[in-house]
């Protein structure tokens, strides 16, 4: 017999290679059809896979992160089934799992795929699926692996196999489909009722440009068709609020292929919007004792390899800069934690001047593959409104705890009401990409862990997402249309410290390392002002807005007064702008109103004759007439 822990402590005993769907059934058989997955001992696995040895169980549904994820995986394995009956011979590269959906990267050899193929596969798929076929996991030695593929001759399986040890590959089949794959998978195709493929794009073979170009398909699957249908209507809805084409049409933001991919520019209402997003963060922190620093935009490379991001990722990033000067190369900074490093250990430190609160909107450049650049969710250069704050341990909670306050404050301020936190834990599994001992590592986590549930938040914990010197928690927000994007960062980080061999005096007269402290609300400005843009549909809060009005002239006779009024205006610091174009009243009001500004200001002879404006506002319709003092606090009471 062995013992299984349940999630609330309870354990029963069950004999040696039960089944997660077998536990499950013992519980009810309305749990057993409900689950996709089980997590056992930590490992996703499938329901069927025999359990050898005394294990946690938790079990996983549609609602569970990990659910979706085998859910959209196993979806992956049914379209590859459904396109190769339609096209046979095609050859399949990767099928991840990913944030809405899956992909799979497929060879079609002659045939060119379009978006005209896609619906006759999304119907073999729902065929297939009402086959009820099971998902069949079978360990597979790599010689009988290898001899199946190339009798298929499929030469991108072949050569992931070479990655393989023997003994550790596993083939799944359902119908007649077969790949080489780790799993997990549902049991069985019958819970997938509506499909929809979304899209296709190129992809080079293990994102190597040199590498043979497949055909990416996206798709997504759900349980119910009227989950289809619903995340259909939030697709059309997040075509309307597309940040990179409301940019465009508020004239916040430009790229130039001449300036280079993935370089923002920002036009002048975008940068009176950054700039007021970057002024409110800063008076804010200058409040809680943050000291303001600025840092040159390159470093020498040695500084990257004493903070360890060369070894990281110095093979990805932008190149070193050579200079004239023998053997001299710098690198565009990539981070600003190593010099606010620097910055702390120029001259010897007290404990009495701990905590020491740094912070900088620094702007960092890092080589992204041109596929993957995404208007400002994906970029080359960024500005992070970074901070880093220097304490000694028995600080730590403390700080953490007033950064968490922060960080809510903001998003708050921001309406991003609705959040959780995740906790970000190294891999136990894979400990190599890290750096720093299990000590520091243990004591780092514990400080997150124990501060975010005296703070309240709302929590999960992932493994294996923790930067390489440090765990963190990361603020995962929903918009408006119900997406989830990660937003503010807060890290604990003991190993730069140490690598700078950073210092202070305590109260004992000897040295001790500080702790360190990683934060940025925001995360990026040109993030989370996309973010923001399409969370409220470019319709920015009133005290945000580059501009707060729109001066509506009936006609040309009546712009002296409009410019009188928006002289006055911008006394009160009230921001807005004339409209002195040739066109007709219902024209300057259309076009007011897709340029999203809050506010209009309509002029006729009436109005000048009293001195007044007639006031509408964006997406509601007249509000009514007021003199400039009443239109003054009809904006603040709005503030």
């Amino acid at each position: 017999m062995i013992n299984i822990t349940f999630p609330d402590g309870n354990v029963r005993q069950y004999e040696k290679g039960t089944t997660a769907m077998n536990v499950a059934k013992s519980i009810s058989e309305g749990l057993a059809r409900n689950i996709l997955a089980a997590k056992v001992n930590g490992e996703v696995r499938d329901l069927n896979r025999p359990i050898d040895t005394d294990a946690t169980i938790t079990f996983l549904k549609w609602d569970d992160k990990e659910g979706k994820a085998t859910f959209w995986h196993s979806s992956a394995h049914l379209m590859a089934e459904a396109l190769e009956s339609i096209l046979p011979g095609t050859k399949f590269g990767m099928e991840p799992a990913i944030e809405n959906g899956f992909y799979y990267d497929v060879d079609t050899g002659d045939k060119q795929l379009s978006s005209n193929d896609l619906e006759a596969i999304e119907k073999k798929m729902l065929e297939l699926a009402r086959q009820k076929n099971e998902y069949v996991r079978k360990e597979i030695s790599k010689s009988d692996a290898i001899a199946y593929f190339k009798e298929k001759d499929d030469q991108y399986k072949l050569e992931l196999l070479e990655d393989l040890q023997d003994g550790s590959i596993t083939f799944y089949q359902q119908g007649n489909f077969v790949d080489l794959c780790r799993g997990p998978h549902i049991p069985t195709t019958e819970t997938i009722k509506a499909a929809k493929l979304l899209s296709l794009a190129g992809a080079y073979w293990r994102g190597d440009e040199t590498r043979p170009q497949m055909t990416r398909i996206y798709g997504i699957t759900f349980p119910k068709q009227s989950e289809l249908e619903e995340y259909l209507k939030m697709l059309e809805e997040a075509k309307k609020r597309d940040h990179r084409k409301l940019g465009q049409e508020m004239e916040l933001f430009m790229f130039s292929e001449k300036v280079g991919m993935g370089l923002p520019i920002w036009l002048p209402k975008g940068t009176a919007l950054r700039t007021r997003l970057e002024d409110f963060l800063k008076k804010e922190q200058i409040k809680r004792g943050y000291k303001p620093v600025i840092t040159p935009h390159i470093g020498h490379k040695q500084l990257y390899v004493t903070s360890g991001h060369w070894d990281k990722y110095g093979e990805d990033s932008f190149q070193p800069i050579k200079t004239p000067r023998e053997g001299e190369e710098f690198m565009l900074k990539p981070m600003n934690c190593p010099h606010h490093c620097e910055i702390f250990g120029h001259r010897p430190r007290s404990y009495k001047e701990l905590p020491l609160r740094i912070a900088e909107f620094g702007t960092v450049y890092r080589y992204e593959q041109s596929g993957e650049l995404h208007g400002l969710s994906r970029v080359r250069g960024f500005t992070q409104d970074d901070a880093h704050l220097f304490c000694m341990p028995e600080q730590l909670k403390e700080e953490f705890l007033g950064v968490i306050d922060l960080t809510k404050f903001v998003l708050n301020k921001l309406g991003f009401d609705k959040f959780t936190a995740q906790i970000s834990l190294r891999d136990p599994e894979n400990k190599t990409k890290y750096i720093g001992s299990d000590e520091v590592w243990e004591k780092a986590e514990n400080a997150i862990i124990e501060a975010a549930k005296e703070a309240g938040l709302d929590t999960v914990t992932e493994l294996g997402e923790a930067a390489f010197y440090g765990p963190k928690l990361d603020f995962m927000i929903k918009d408006a249309i119900g997406r989830s994007w990660q937003l503010g960062t807060i890290q604990v980080d003991y190993n730069l410290p140490e690598r700078f061999k950073l210092e202070y005096i305590g109260a004992d007269n000897t040295t001790h390392r500080p702790v360190m402290i990683h934060r940025a609300p925001f995360g990026s400005m040109e993030r989370f002002t996309g973010v923001l843009i399409e969370h409220c549909a470019g319709k920015f809060p009133l005290w945000l807005a580059p501009e707060q009005y729109a001066l509506l002239p009936i006609s040309e006779r009546f712009e002296d007064y409009c410019n009188e009024v928006k002289d006055k205006l911008e006394q009160y610091d009230i921001r807005g702008y004339v409209d002195n174009r040739s066109e007709t009243i219902g024209r300057k009001i259309r076009d007011t109103e897709l340029k999203r500004i809050p506010l209009m200001l309509i002029v006729g002879e009436k109005e000048v004759e009293e001195g007044k404006v007639s006031v509408r506002k964006q997406g509601e319709g007249d509000v009514g007439t007021m003199t400039i003092e009443e239109f003054k606090a009809y904006l603040e009471s709005m503030l």
